[in-house]
């Protein structure tokens, strides 16, 4: 759980979006953004969220996994929502959304979702306590419930490979 001594922060003062052209030198040969490039920009979405709600420098601890609905073509406009899901003790959830907006047309499309795990961090690089989250809405509130699932999850998919890393 995140400190209880530290006054909670509602998801919506993490709300982040983040939004960059489509452009051709982050193709690949279909004419199409390259994977890569949009992980990096989920996780650019991600810790604008986490430095938001933690008010501390952020680092990325995990991600899980992305499946691409859609291709990115190049002239679309990419666009990143980003907030807070739960805070435990020194990392938090974050969920990003990315879509791809036709400037011409104004269709959006849903490319792909992910969930990061953030880590705040002090100057001399030691974690630091997060605030706990407030959910209001009833969306907020169900992924803060789902977000401590997927943390047991990953804590477990983390142990399991520090296990066969000391085989």
């Amino acid at each position: 759980m995140a400190d209880s001594t530290l006054a909670g922060r509602f998801v919506r003062e993490s709300v982040s979006e983040y939004s960059e052209f489509a452009l051709p030198n982050d193709a690949n040969i279909l004419g199409n953004v390259l994977g890569g490039k949009v992980m990096h920009l989920v996780d650019m979405a991600g810790a604008l969220a986490a430095a938001r709600h933690a008010r501390s420098s952020v680092v990325t601890a995990s991600v899980d996994h992305m499946n691409f609905l859609h291709p990115v073509p190049i002239g679309q406009l990419i666009v990143l929502r980003s907030s807070v899901n739960r805070a435990f003790r020194t990392s938090m959830e974050v969920g990003v959304r990315v879509e791809v907006e036709n400037l011409i047309t104004g269709a959006i499309q849903h490319t792909c979702s992910a969930y990061l795990t953030f880590v705040a961090l002090d100057r001399e690089g030691r974690r630091v306590s997060i605030p706990p989250v407030i959910p209001e809405t009833v969306e907020e509130k169900r992924r803060y419930e789902q977000a401590e699932q997927r943390r047991a999850y990953r804590l477990q998919l983390k142990e399991r490979a520090l296990e066969k890393n000391r085989d």
